[in-house]
């Protein structure tokens, strides 16, 4: 049975939140809804948070650019993130389109994230790591299918992933670039099996590629990773970001953005930030 019920915003701690009940005045802060899919791919329930826009109805026939987010728990990016399409929704800011936030709620990243890998350290860091390979067969054969036929879609469709989840959407692009036609990678761990994703070949860098694609890439001042070999992350994102420019296809644009001021832990909500406005300023910086 699909479970449909509100999510309560969170800033005052329960006690607090029963003392004011007990008022009989306070009332639940409505963000959102929480949704249910069971997935065949990964052999469980998967539980989605999901912010609808202002004016959104069923009984209408507006549709909307969807967004899906990786980490998309309450207690991850799922908050800040659909404040983020509140405000720039606001008519006096206007510079992101109303759109539906689908947060996938995380169960486990390194399984979900990752493809297999050949470091033996990793391999036994993380031992369930390496099954990406369901986890995007769940977002294109189950998840992308029930999101467009349960609520009022149209076909803009982005992912937003960060650290893991920027590796998965990296992987993602370069291997199935018609899942998505917007990208937000923010400090995508490219580390990953020392760097292999960097070499694989991609329908996306072919002139034959047709579909209008567009590709945020935001790394901060984030120094060696803790891996052997070491690498560079703002290295790994300059990397990713030149084998996208030497695309032939002319229907694909990339911009890299350099935060200094911001490390692996701080850069997430103002990439995101400056990527939604990037992708939805037909990628003009």
């Amino acid at each position: 049975m699909k479970l449909i019920i509100t999510i309560l915003f969170t800033c005052f701690t329960i006690q607090a939140f029963a003392q004011a009940d007990k008022t009989n005045n306070a009332k639940p802060f409505i963000l959102g809804v929480i949704d249910e899919v069971y997935s065949k791919e990964l052999a469980e329930k998967r539980i989605l948070n999901i912010y609808l826009p202002e004016g959104y109805s069923k009984n209408d026939t507006v549709t909307y650019p969807v967004t899906y987010l990786l980490d998309g728990s309450a207690d991850e990016d799922f908050i800040h993130v659909a404040g983020i399409f509140q405000f720039n929704n606001f008519e006096w800011v206007s510079r992101v389109p109303k759109s539906i936030v689908v947060g996938i709620a995380t169960v486990d990243r390194r399984r979900d994230f990752t493809f297999p890998t050949t470091i033996e350290a990793d391999k036994k860091k993380n031992p369930t790591s390496g099954h990406s390979d369901k986890f995007i067969g769940f977002i294109e054969k189950e998840l992308q299918p029930f999101i467009q036929k349960k609520y009022k879609t149209n076909n803009n469709k982005t992912i937003i992933g960060q650290s893991l989840g920027g590796l998965l959407a990296t992987e993602i692009l370069l291997k199935q670039p018609t899942l998505f036609n917007k990208y937000i990678i923010v400090s995508p761990s490219i580390w990953w099996d020392n760097g292999s994703l960097l070499t694989v070949p991609s329908a996306l860098l072919q002139p034959t590629f047709l579909q209008k694609t567009e590709v945020y890439i935001g790394v901060g001042k984030e120094g060696l990773t803790p891996t052997v070999p070491p690498r560079v992350m703002e290295v790994d994102a300059n990397l990713l970001a030149e084998k996208i420019k030497n695309t032939k296809s002319k229907t694909v644009k990339v911009y890299l953005d350099y935060l200094p001021l911001e490390n692996h832990a701080t850069i997430g909500h103002q990439a995101m930030v400056n990527g939604l406005q990037w992708i939805h300023g037909d990628g003009k910086r």
